[in-house]
């Protein structure tokens, strides 16, 4: 055997053994595929919710082999009553819906809280499907006041919605994360529902702001620009949770994905249906996505393949793709459903759909939060069951019409 043989072979085995285990049923239908994944996502969370109800605060990961609960203020607080609003969807079991009223009603301080930029993930993923599926009054009133909180976040020297606050010895004076994205829809929402343009302007206008300063010439995003709240001149660009200011974290790119095509249905916009494309052919087509299109938790990562997986991004980019397809040609919407389906089929298979009673309850493994920071790596994290239950649900409603 020649050297170059020698380490071809070498670097194959450690990519078999990086790569979780992979297997599905053979020939599984898309109805087959949906239904499988709601039963044991039933299954696994009628096994969740016995152990954490009683309890104060709501599940995002499993830290040390049990459940960790987290209050209202933090991020990931609406997911889990969002996974039980879709169950409810998918199964019509009123035990989900009463559930899910449940949690959402615990989510009640967070429409005031002026601390967040995350105000869209807490009350959309909550309230908003919550008021989607039974036109609670309550639940609409709850978004307003969400969206009139947000607002006050806004600087129109930048452009943009302030993410973070600052804390001590911060260097930022303005930050704006990729994430920022995903809180948009609860303004536009707004703007249609309490007829204030306001909202709908704000969300536009950083949008707008994202497009032009997170995005290299390529479609991969940066995590975070920081800007002068003064001037809204740029001061930097970061990669905070990724591997480096210059990589492509793979969750900073499912969600400007989702937020582009989320914005293009909200506004029809054509530059931001053009920057959804751009993002998508990037994901989509990266030499080093793996072959089941689970991305590594940054594709910079130069541990590759002996990096971690992150099952959070492919169940995002699944669930955007999924409604990128609906404002596509009918060749690139096969394309994106094609792509989502097989990143579902992946997520449903036992690599990475838990066994029931297993994963702490949750449904999706090897899912990645904070890497440089050590936190949340190869764990099961809320908001993964979350946009996997959506995209179940989507892939559902696509199936029915093509």
């Amino acid at each position: 055997m020649t050297r170059n043989n020698a380490r071809t072979l070498l670097a194959g085995i450690a990519l078999l053994a990086a790569a979780p285990a992979f297997a599905q049923p053979a020939n599984e239908s898309t109805a087959a595929l949906v239904k499988r994944g709601i039963d044991a996502a039933a299954k696994q969370y009628a096994t969740l919710l016995p152990k954490v109800q009683s309890k104060e605060g709501f599940p995002r990961t499993v830290e040390n082999g049990e459940v960790k609960l987290v209050g209202v203020r933090d991020w990931t607080s609406g997911f889990f009553p969002g996974s039980l609003w879709y169950l409810f969807e998918a199964t019509g079991d009123k035990k989900w819906r009463a559930a899910a009223q449940d949690y959402t009603a615990r989510m009640a301080p967070a429409k005031f809280d002026k601390t967040q930029h995350d105000l869209g993930f807490m009350l959309g993923a909550s309230y908003g499907n919550g008021y989607r599926l039974t036109k609670n009054p309550n639940y609409r009133d709850a978004l307003l006041a969400g969206a009139t909180t947000l607002v006050t976040r806004y600087n129109p020297k930048v452009g943009s919605i302030q993410s973070w606050d600052l804390w001590k010895n911060s260097t930022w004076a303005f930050p704006v994360i990729i994430d920022n994205m995903m809180n948009l829809e609860l303004l536009t929402w707004s703007a249609r529902e309490a007829k204030e343009p306001y909202y709908r302007d704000v969300a536009l206008t950083h949008a707008d702001t994202t497009i032009k300063n997170h995005f290299r010439p390529d479609g991969s995003s940066v995590h975070l620009v920081d800007y002068d709240p003064q001037t809204g001149a740029i001061r930097g660009k970061v990669t905070v949770q990724g591997n480096a200011d210059s990589s492509s974290w793979a969750r900073g790119q499912a969600w400007a994905l989702y937020g582009y095509t989320m914005m293009y249905r909200e506004t029809k916009k054509p530059e931001y249906l053009q920057q959804a494309h751009k993002i998508a052919a990037f994901f989509m087509n990266h030499p080093r996505l793996p072959q089941d299109k689970v991305p590594y938790w940054d594709f910079d990562d130069a541990a590759i393949p002996n990096a971690p997986r992150d099952s959070s991004a492919a169940a995002i980019t699944a669930s955007a793709l999924l409604e990128l397809a609906g404002f596509s040609d009918k060749a690139t919407a096969q394309k994106y459903r094609d792509f989502a389906t097989a990143q579902l089929r992946s997520l449903a298979s036992p690599a990475y759909l838990a066994a029931t009673g297993e994963n702490g309850g949750f449904l999706l493994k090897h899912a990645t939060g904070h890497k440089p920071a050590g936190k949340e790596i190869d764990v099961p994290l809320n908001y993964a069951d979350y946009y996997f239950l959506e995209a179940l649900l989507r892939l559902k409603a696509a199936s029915a019409t093509h």
